[in-house]
């Protein structure tokens, strides 16, 4: 097993490879310059590595990116294997990477929470207190307190 920090530097060597054969090297027009290349990890022997990209653009882009994808893998290893100079070039897998809809659905529930927030605001704007604005009694305060002690 490798150490994690060889590990890093290889996915990081990955990560950089793939997103300048892709932008130079490749000449696929599914893949363009609408990929990016948002993270790569490699497993602890160096035998796999799994590359994370996002598409700009809808879900037919999507689809046709992933497509490329996969038809310029070995294209893709084979320059990873050049510049790393290993004895094993890492197996490549393409993920889609899940980052911009997590935003999304994060984003989505943050504004709800703005309008619930903004509404309670709102509804609250005239309201006033049940009772006192500060209702704990204070020692000193209340004469029936001084009396009850007394007796």
């Amino acid at each position: 097993m490798a150490d994690n920090a060889r590990a890093k530097k290889l996915a990081d060597l990955i990560r950089e490879v793939v997103a300048q054969k892709l932008q130079r090297g490749i000449k696929d027009p599914r893949l363009g310059t609408h990929v990016t290349i948002t993270d790569t990890r490699v497993t602890g022997d160096l035998r796999e590595a799994t590359v994370f990209y996002t598409v700009y653009g809808d879900d037919e882009d999507r689809a046709s990116a992933a497509a490329g994808l996969e038809s310029a893998k070995g294209i893709l290893r084979s320059a990873v294997g050049a510049a790393a100079g290993t004895k094993f070039t890492p197996t490549l897998a393409f993920v889609a990477d899940a980052l911009p809809e997590n935003a999304k659905t994060i984003e989505d529930l943050l504004d709800k929470a703005r309008a619930s927030d903004a509404k309670v605001r709102e509804v609250s704007s005239g309201a006033q207190y049940a009772g006192e604005a500060d209702p704990y009694r204070k020692p000193g305060e209340d004469e029936d307190d001084e009396g009850r002690a007394a007796e």
